[in-house]
């Protein structure tokens, strides 16, 4: 059974992933709002640091790794019919 510290970091973990979902949705058609980029930015290293704190703890929360910093990086890539 979970405590309530445990809850309540893995609420701020869902907190903060939902955050930075919304805000890479909002820069897959918006690339170059950069305020927009520098809060994703903000929201993907808290996520780190508040995983990192969950992972250091209770343990791994995934099995393998992610980066939250790539979002909307496609965009800027050659499409498939551009090569």
């Amino acid at each position: 059974m979970m405590n309530q510290t445990e809850q309540s970091l893995l609420a701020r973990i869902g907190e903060t992933r939902f955050a930075c979902v919304e805000l890479q949705l909002y820069l897959d058609t918006h690339p170059e709002d950069a305020d927009a980029r520098n809060d994703f930015n903000c929201y993907a290293n808290a996520l780190e640091r508040l995983q990192a704190e969950y992972a250091d703890t209770y343990g791994p929360l995934e099995n393998f790794g992610s980066c939250p910093h790539d979002a909307g990086s496609w965009v800027y890539q050659k499409w498939p019919w551009m090569k």
